[in-house]
């Protein structure tokens, strides 16, 4: 039961929605009251800390894919895009300076 518990608090989506202090405070709160062993607790707020972050970044890459691909389907320029586009500019502006 107590792994079962401790694992649905582990749930990525779940964790990845929450900020890091409110999962710290909660995993806290559930080592005293589990009353698991100080290296117990320690090990467990690692490991809540580790996912969290897991979990967070992975949510950060799917939101920005999301994104981009809805700028593309609206047809508009990525930061990349922009990025190629000024560096190409860059690269005239030399041309005409060095003809000039």
């Amino acid at each position: 039961m107590l792994e079962t518990l401790k694992n649905s608090l582990l749930t990525g989506v779940g964790m990845a929605l929450r900020s890091k202090k409110e999962i710290e405070t909660f995993a806290r709160e559930f080592a005293e009251q589990s009353e698991m062993n100080q290296k117990e607790a320690k090990d467990f707020l690692e490991e809540c800390k580790k996912r969290y972050d897991d979990a967070k970044s992975s949510l950060d890459k799917k939101v920005e894919a999301v994104v981009e691909s809805v700028l593309k389907r609206l047809d508009l320029p990525t930061r990349g895009d922009i990025d190629e586009l000024n560096a190409r500019i860059d690269e005239l502006s030399k041309k005409i300076e060095k003809d000039t």
